[in-house]
C-alpha cells in the first residue's frame, strides 16, 4: 500500500479544485500592463490619455498614480523592483504602465494606446558585460536593502562593486592547505538559464472596496506577501487577508510580490475588486532561474583526498534582485559539496544584467552548486585514474558528520545511496556497449529553510471531527494528505475525519512559506506538536470522566480505549459540556535553535539527499545525447506517503533531465528569443528514459515526525552532472556548459578529433 487516497484528490480529478485563476468576484475588473521594448533607458514621459478616454477602462496606472506615502518598491533583502516603472526600465519586459477594465481584451486595448518616450542607455546583456569596466549601472543610486546576520565563517555585504547587488562568502580552515596538496585543478562551468514552466500562471484578484485589502493570490508565501503588501501600501497587516487556494505549480516562482501590488492599486483607484492574470508568455519575464559563471579551484592529494576547494560563483540576477541574496547564501555554502574539506573559500556574487529578474527555483542554488562540484569531482577522479564512485566513496561526509563546522550532522547515509544507485545501474558491469557511458553524481541542500518558524493549530470536534489549521500551501507535492495524515496518526483517527482547513492568514497561524522541502520537517513538528497536545487533552478529558490515569488509556478512532473495554468520547463530551457540545484545541510551534556558530545563524533542520546514475547513448556523428537508464534516489527518512514521495523524486529527476540537456532560455543581446511555450525546449513524453527507476529509501534519521524530512528537491540536483559524466564515460569529452546540446557534444568531439567544427 502507497498510502491513502490523496486528501486532493478527487478535487483535483473531477475539476471541482479552486486555484486563483478561477475567483470570480461581483464587478470584478481585469488588468493588463504595458511592457518595455527597451531593455535600459531612462523614461522621460509616458501619457495614458488616450488610454483612460477608451471603452470599458476604469484606471490607469503609471508612476504619476502612485500614491504619496506608498513605499513602490518590492523585493526580499533588497526593496529595487517598482509597482511601475518611475524612472527607468531595466530589461525589455519591465512594465512601464497598468489598465483596469471590463475586460482583458478592453485593458489590452488601452495599454497599447498609452504613449511612452523612453532614452536608451547602453544595455548590460550578460555578466561578463555587467562587470567590464565603465558599464553602465542598473542602479546608479543604492536601493533600500539590508544584509543579514551570519554566524561562524559567514559573511555578505550589498553592493559591493557597480552592478553586483549582493556578494556572500563563506571561508574554512586555512587556505595554506592549497601548498600541501599534490594537484590543484581549476575548472569553469557554466549554467543556463530555466524558466519554471508552472501551469498555472501568476495571477492575483484584490478587492480593496471595503476599506481593507483583501487578496487572493497563487502564492508560497502569504504572510511574509502579507508583510510586503503592508510596508510598501502603509496599511495595518490586521487590515489585509491573503487568500491561498490551491497552486498549479510554483517550483519556487510564486514567492513574494509578483502580481499583487498592481492589482492593489487598481482596486483601490476603482474601489472595485480587480483580476491580473498574466499569460504563460509574460511569466517567462516574471521570473527565471539563475544563469551562472561557476569557478572551482580544488585541491587534492595523489591518493584521491579531497583537501581544499575554492569557488567563485557569478549568478546572472537579471534586472532586479528579487531573492538573488538567497540564492547566493545556498550556492555559495554548497559549492563544496557533501565532502570533508580541510579549507573552503566560497565566494557568490549577484551580478545585475538587462534581463528578466532571477528568483527561488527548485533546488534554490543546489542545481548550479551541483552541476560544478559533481562535474569536477569526477573530472578529478578521471585525471587521477580513480574510479568516480570511490572517489565519492572515500570523501563523501560520514551519517552524523557536521557539514561544516557548527553546522548540523548529515543525516543521510551518503554511501549507502550511491551504491544503492550504482548496483542497480550496473556500475561494476564490465559488458559495455560502444558508444554508450554510466555516469553517477551525489546531489543535497540544506533543507526547511534558514530561521524558519512554523505554527499549527489542531481542533477535534465533539464528535471527533479533526481541523488542522497550519500555512503550508498546496502546491501539488501532497502536503494536505502528508500533514493531515500526522495528525490522523497521532490523535488515532482515520485520515478521512481529518480536515485541513483553507489559507486565509486572518485565521490560519503563521508560517513563513513553503518552500526548502520544509513541510514535512518543520511544519510537521508544529502539527505534531498541536496533535499530540490535543490528544493529551483528550485522554485527561476521559481519565477524569471515567475514574482513570491517562496513562492507562489509548485513543483510537474517538474512542477512549483501557484494555478491552472501548467507551465512545461523544457522549461523555456531551455529558460534561452540555448540548453545545466542545471543541479541544492545541497549538504547536517549531522553529531551529539560533546558534551563532553555524555559519548561517540556525543549524540546519536537515539535509536534502539526492543519488543519481544514469546511462547515456552519444550518436557521434550528430553529438545527439539520449538517455536509456536511469537510477534517481531520495531519502525521505520515513515516507508518510511513499506514491507522493515517488511522484516527487519523479518530477524533480525529469526537471534535471530538462536542465542537463534541453531548457534554456535564449537571448540575443537582451532579446528573449524563445519565451513562448512552444519555443520553449522542456522533456516530452518520448525524452523519458525507456528504463526510468526511482528508489525512496527510508534511512529514518529525518527530524520530522516518525522520523520523516523533507524531499522533492533533491532527486534534481544531480542529474545534469550525472549526464555530463555519463557522455565522458561513452566518448572521452567533457562538456561544461548547459545544456548539453548536440551542437556543444558534436563540437566537443571534432576537437577531441582535431577538426574544425
Amino acid at each position: 500500500m502507497s498510502g491513502p487516497l490523496r486528501a486532493d484528490a478527487l478535487e483535483k480529478t473531477t475539476g471541482r479544485a479552486l486555484y486563483t485563476a478561477d475567483i470570480r468576484l461581483p464587478g470584478m475588473l481585469h488588468a493588463k500592463v504595458l511592457r518595455s521594448r527597451v531593455a535600459h533607458g531612462r523614461l522621460v514621459r509616458i501619457d495614458a490619455t488616450k488610454a483612460r478616454a477608451m471603452p470599458g477602462v476604469h484606471a490607469v496606472l503609471t508612476r504619476e498614480a502612485i500614491e504619496p506615502g506608498t513605499v513602490p518598491f518590492y523585493g526580499y533583502f533588497i526593496k529595487d523592483q517598482p509597482i511601475v516603472a518611475l524612472d527607468r526600465v531595466r530589461y525589455e519586459g519591465d512594465i512601464l504602465a497598468a489598465v483596469a477594465a471590463e475586460t482583458e481584451w478592453q485593458a489590452a486595448q488601452a495599454c497599447a494606446a498609452i504613449e511612452v518616450e523612453i532614452e536608451p542607455l547602453p544595455p548590460v546583456p550578460t555578466i561578463e558585460a555587467a562587470l567590464a569596466p565603465g558599464a553602465a549601472e542598473l542602479f546608479p543610486e543604492p536601493p533600500i536593502g539590508m544584509v543579514p546576520h551570519y554566524g561562524e565563517g559567514a559573511s555578505a555585504v550589498a553592493r559591493p562593486e557597480p552592478n553586483v547587488c549582493f556578494a556572500f562568502r563563506y571561508r574554512m580552515g586555512d587556505a595554506g592547505a592549497f601548498a600541501e596538496c599534490d594537484h590543484v585543478f581549476e575548472d569553469e562551468f557554466r549554467f543556463s538559464r530555466m524558466h519554471h514552466l508552472h501551469l498555472e500562471p501568476f495571477v492575483s484578484v484584490a478587492d480593496c472596496s471595503r476599506g481593507r485589502i483583501e487578496i487572493w493570490s497563487s502564492c508560497q508565501n502569504p504572510f511574509p506577501l502579507r508583510k510586503e503588501i503592508a510596508r510598501m501600501f502603509r496599511v495595518p497587516e490586521n487590515r489585509i487577508t491573503v487568500h491561498v487556494p490551491y497552486i498549479g505549480g510554483g517550483f519556487g516562482a510564486k514567492n513574494n510580490c509578483k502580481t499583487e501590488p498592481i492589482a492593489v492599486r487598481l482596486s483601490q483607484m476603482t474601489g472595485r475588486p480587480v483580476r491580473f492574470c498574466l499569460t504563460m508568455e509574460e511569466g517567462f519575464l516574471t521570473n527565471t532561474q539563475h544563469a551562472a559563471i561557476l569557478r572551482l579551484r580544488t585541491g587534492v592529494t595523489r591518493d584521491g583526498t579531497l583537501v581544499a576547494r575554492q569557488a567563485e560563483i557569478l549568478l546572472d540576477a537579471g534586472a532586479y534582485s528579487d531573492a538573488s541574496p538567497l540564492v547566493a547564501e545556498k550556492a555559495g555554502y554548497r559549492a563544496p559539496g557533501p565532502y570533508r574539506w580541510r579549507h573552503v573559500d566560497s565566494l557568490c556574487k549577484c551580478v545585475m544584467t538587462n534581463t528578466a529578474p532571477a528568483g527561488p527555483f527548485r533546488g534554490f542554488g543546489g542545481t548550479q552548486a551541483a552541476w560544478a562540484s559533481e562535474s569536477q569531482i569526477d573530472m578529478i577522479a578521471r585525471r587521477l585514474g580513480m574510479d568516480p564512485l570511490e572517489i565519492r566513496l572515500k570523501n563523501a561526509l560520514s551519517l552524523g558528520e557536521p557539514y561544516m563546522p557548527g553546522e548540523s550532522g548529515i543525516d543521510s547515509d551518503l554511501g549507502a545511496g550511491l551504491r544503492l544507485v550504482a548496483d542497480r545501474i550496473g556500475w561494476r558491469s564490465t559488458n559495455r556497449q560502444p558508444n554508450r557511458g554510466l555516469g553517477i553524481a551525489l546531489g543535497f541542500k540544506d533543507g526547511g529553510g534558514v530561521n524558519k518558524p512554523a505554527q499549527a493549530r489542531v481542533k477535534v470536534s465533539t464528535n471527533g471531527d479533526i481541523f488542522l489549521h497550519c500555512g503550508t500551501v498546496e502546491i501539488g507535492q501532497g502536503a494536505r494528505t502528508a500533514l493531515a495524515g500526522i495528525v490522523a496518526r497521532i490523535l488515532g483517527a482515520p485520515a478521512h475525519r481529518v480536515a485541513v482547513a483553507p489559507i486565509d492568514t486572518d485565521s490560519v497561524p503563521f508560517d513563513q512559506g513553503t518552500n526548502a522541502s520544509s513541510g514535512i520537517a518543520v511544519m510537521g513538528q508544529a502539527v505534531a506538536q498541536a496533535a499530540s497536545r490535543v490528544r493529551a487533552q483528550v485522554l485527561e478529558f476521559a481519565a477524569e470522566m471515567l475514574h482513570a490515569s491517562p496513562a492507562e488509556l489509548a485513543l483510537e478512532d474517538w474512542h477512549a480505549v483501557r484494555g478491552e473495554e472501548r467507551v465512545p468520547l461523544a457522549p461523555l463530551v456531551m455529558r460534561h459540556f452540555g448540548g453545545t457540545g466542545f471543541e479541544f484545541s492545541a497549538e504547536g510551534f517549531f522553529k531551529a535553535r539560533h546558534d551563532p556558530r553555524a555559519p548561517l545563524e540556525t543549524p540546519c533542520v536537515f539535509w536534502e539527499i539526492g543519488w543519481a546514475a544514469v546511462e547515456v547513448e552519444v550518436d557521434r556523428e550528430t553529438g545527439r545525447v539520449s538517455v536509456p537508464r536511469l537510477v534517481v534516489s531520495g531519502d525521505a527518512g520515513r515516507a508518510l506517503h511513499k506514491a507522493a514521495c515517488r511522484g516527487q523524486d519523479e518530477g524533480a529527476a525529469i526537471m534535471g533531465l530538462g536542465q542537463a540537456l534541453f531548457e534554456r532560455m535564449v537571448y540575443d543581446g537582451t532579446t528573449l528569443l524563445n519565451g513562448e511555450a512552444l519555443e520553449y525546449r522542456a522533456p516530452l513524453a518520448e525524452d523519458l528514459p525507456a528504463e526510468f527507476v526511482s528508489i525512496t529509501q527510508e534511512q529514518g534519521h529525518g527530524p520530522g515526525p516518525f522520523g520523516a524530512k523533507g524531499l522533492g528537491e533533491g532527486a534534481m540536483l544531480p542529474i545534469a552532472a550525472a549526464v555530463a559524466n555519463a557522455i565522458e564515460d561513452a566518448v572521452g569529452v567533457r562538456i561544461t556548459e548547459l545544456p548539453i546540446t548536440p551542437e556543444r557534444v558534436l563540437t566537443a568531439l571534432q576537437a577531441r578529433q582535431g577538426r574544425s567544427p
